[in-house]
């Protein structure tokens, strides 16, 4: 380990691929025979089927197959998809709602599946598409977030999906019972469209061995194996499934979805391989969308401003289905940063889910991190502004310090190190804070307004805690490194291979790193929750030192020497009285040639025992004209703290990522639905997405303090960026907007929203 930490910035090697278009999706690995698949969808939001008639679509030219719920539960398909459920209050669980792949007896919101067309041709299916009859009776669309309305699932009569709680009730009760002051404040989190760079796709064929082989662009293989398996009945060891380049996931694609089970479904029913790859309105429809919550929220200080208690009720939005992950994120991942950063010893959280005629929620870049710290450091700041000191040294009052930890949070979770002041300096430097007023005077005379927010945030890494890692030392003098994780885009086949180049001194140019493939390494956990590339380097450290305990003594009994004689420094091995320094690579060719294949393929899986928790502060400084209401996000500085990096380079580039996708929900990102739940933003003309010029330049730096965690000492870093980002572009657009009397603003902070909070202010007249 003595030579870990190099932290080369090195460049992506994957990079060359995409830019020159040799990049291979989903949609490019299908060949032009392939059936090509077409969604039909419901037109209405909240609907009884009266009747579904295909038999025109059927007998239309060119069409292969069309499926509906009735052909596949026909065909003995398990034909739903699963979600998991959470404890109530009351010790039962949250609603166990059943969603089948193509609508059944009811339409819950526009978009859903009702059918799906196999044709030659695009073309062939969308005409045969529309010979499709479906006779409905409307019903009332349920699209608030109160309980009651048209019950959406006969489980959830009231609509009300779970209710949850977390902390001490009476604790938290005697705490504002006698706190010197009370702060409260209603939090809105817009619901946002992920809207990955390439859609959702499919492609599935049957082998020359009658196995099934299913090739989606999700973000891993190994939970859709099981649910191919589960929903065909058949042996999972008579499915395959891949994942080739994916251009995007954010989280929106780590479920079955079921264009995906009708598909591997049609491959085997037609006995031709078949495709399908959304359209972007399809998938603004389709996809499960991110955030959408409501939240009140109460802090309790005494008289030195130290905070007594914490008092929450979130309201979500499910949509119309519990999906898969969806009950878990704005409860049980919500609750594990409930309290950040800050010594809160009494909290209470309650949190109910919601049905609506709406597309269904679930997991999207944070997964209930961003939208628990939202609220806090929204309250935070608010808390400071109400009670006449700095939001500053308000959050400094109230760290944890670095003498409490190992420290456990009211929500059970551990945290094991920080150092969060010395984190708040470094940006503060970095920002310039004590520049502000200067740039805030030159703001006014040019007719803006400025103003600067600070977001503080923590998050709990998520996902699988195994990984699994092989090394494969080939014919040809390269090496195989099969991983467990699956890359959307973050850079894996770099920072994977120059990290077991770093352990073992082989050339990066000779590594070859083979992910999602469910036939190529037994499992595995996919990427989500920013696991990857901490779980992926311990699994890998732990396959190195097996290779290096196997080459020491077959090394040794090759050269006649005393094993304590031979040794690895991470490059090559030495030998006691020798001038012979072989690599690994020379000694695995020495094993290959002597027929030791134990010795030149070799595997571990490794669990870790607990999470990191990276940490870090973002400082926005927006300008806003007052004229217009345009908010321009000017500067942008973030200090993180990741512990030990791998590459820098790729780090930065994930803060910016995340940074970029938490201004676009703070700025413009908004889904809208008409009372009769018709999405109303289903193009990029009216859903606005965040491009190049309304992101500024974003500083980057770090302050590391290593985790105990795991023995590389490193820290998350894929979702960190949007965590911090969205209560620091709505803490500045707010501290611009105070002194005009408006003291409560929310996200979106589109030019139409802060011109008329400007206009209808107190002080508008001034």
């Amino acid at each position: 380990m003595d030579k870990f930490g190099k932290s080369q910035p090195v460049k992506r090697v994957e990079d060359t691929r995409f830019l020159t278009g040799q990049g291979r999706y989903v949609d490019d690995i299908a060949p032009d025979s392939a059936l090509v698949g077409l969604v039909f969808r419901s037109p209405v939001a909240h609907a009884t089927i009266e009747s579904l008639d295909v038999s025109e679509a059927r007998a239309a030219e060119g069409v292969h197959l069309v499926l509906t719920q009735a052909d596949l539960e026909a065909a003995g398909l398990d034909a739903t998809l699963g979600a998991s459920r959470v404890p109530n209050r009351d010790g039962s669980k949250g609603v166990s709602d059943v969603r089948t792949v193509f609508a059944k007896d009811r339409l819950r919101f526009v978009g859903e599946a009702v059918a799906m067309v196999f044709a030659e041709t695009k073309e062939r299916a969308r005409d045969a598409a529309e010979l499709i009859e479906l006779d409905y009776t409307d019903l009332d669309a349920k699209l608030d977030l109160a309980p009651g309305g048209e019950a959406i699932h006969d489980q959830a009569p009231d609509n009300v999906v779970f209710d949850y709680g977390l902390g001490d009730e009476v604790a938290t009760e005697a705490a504002f019972a006698s706190a010197s002051h009370v702060v409260s404040m209603d939090v809105e989190d817009n619901r946002i469209i992920c809207n990955a760079m390439e859609t959702r796709g499919c492609y599935a064929e049957v082998e020359d061995d009658d196995r099934l082989h299913v090739s989606i662009n999700g973000q891993g293989v190994w939970g859709p194996k099981g649910d191919f398996a589960r929903a065909l009945d058949i042996s999972a060891d008579k499915v395959r499934v891949t994942n080739p380049d994916v251009g995007g996931g954010f989280g929106m694609k780590a479920f079955m979805y079921p264009e995906y089970i009708a598909c591997a479904h049609a491959a085997r029913a037609s006995g031709r391989p078949v495709r399908w790859m959304s359209e972007r309105t399809e998938a603004m429809l389709s996809d499960n969308a991110g955030r959408d919550l409501v939240t009140r929220a109460e802090l309790a200080f005494d008289d030195d401003l130290k905070i007594t208690g914490y008092r929450l009720a979130t309201t979500a939005n499910m949509g119309a289905f519990s999906s898969q992950f969806a009950q878990f994120i704005q409860t049980d991942l919500f609750a594990k940063v409930l309290t950040g950063v800050y010594d809160i010893r009494a909290a209470w959280f309650t949190a109910m889910g919601v049905f609506t005629n709406t597309t269904q929620v679930d997991a999207y870049r944070g997964a209930g991190r961003p939208e628990a710290i939202y609220v806090l450091e929204r309250m935070m700041d608010h808390a400071a502004r109400a009670l006449g000191v700095s939001p500053w040294e308000l959050r400094r009052k109230n760290f944890i310090r670095p003498s409490a930890f190992p420290y456990t949070t009211v929500s059970g979770v551990t945290y094991d190190v920080g150092e969060f002041a010395n984190v708040l300096d470094h940006v503060g430097s970095k920002a310039d804070i004590d520049g502000f007023a200067a740039r805030r005077e030159i703001s006014e005379a040019a007719g803006k307004l400025r103003g600067q927010g600070l977001c503080y945030y923590i998050e709990s890494i998520l996902g699988d805690p195994s990984e699994t890692s092989r090394v494969v030392f080939e014919e040809d003098g390269t090496v195989s490194h099969y991983v467990g994780t699956q890359s959307n885009g973050q850079g894996h086949e770099t920072v994977f291979a120059a990290y077991l180049a770093d352990q073992t001194g082989i050339p990066m140019n000779a590594i070859r790193v083979i992910q999602g493939d469910s036939d190529a390494i037994p499992e595995g956990g996919g990427t989500g929750g920013s696991r990857s590339a901490t779980v992926q380097s311990v699994a890998t450290l732990k396959t190195v030192e097996t290779m290096v305990a196997g080459f020491v003594p077959f090394l040794a009994d090759e050269l006649g020497v005393r094993e304590d004689d031979v040794s690895f420094d991470h490059e090559t091995f030495r030998v006691v009285g020798s001038n012979k320094s072989p690599t690994m690579l020379d000694v695995a060719e020495m094993a290959r040639a002597a027929g030791r294949s134990d010795l030149i393929d070799v595997s571990q899986k490794i669990t870790l025992d607990n999470r990191s928790f990276p940490n870090g502060a973002h400082v926005a400084e927006v300008e806003i004209d007052p004229e217009t209401g345009i908010v321009t996000v000017d500067r942008y500085e973030v200090v993180d703290d990741f512990g030990n990096l791998l590459n820098p380079m790729l780090v930065e580039g994930q803060i910016h990522g995340g940074v970029a996708q938490g201004i676009g929900q703070a700025l413009m990102e908004r889904v809208v639905f008409d009372e009769d739940g018709q999405l109303l933003t289903a193009t990029f003309m009216d859903y606005a997405m965040p491009r190049a010029d309304v992101i500024p330049m974003i500083g980057f730096a770090t302050e590391p303090t290593p985790s105990k965690y795991n023995p590389l000492g490193m820290k998350g870093c894929g979702e960190a960026g949007t965590v911090g980002a969205l209560a620091a572009v709505a803490n500045a657009v707010q501290d611009a907007l105070w002194d005009r009397g408006i003291t409560k603003v929310d996200m979106p902070f589109t030019p139409e929203r802060v011109w008329r909070y400007l206009e209808d202010a107190p002080h508008a007249a001034e």
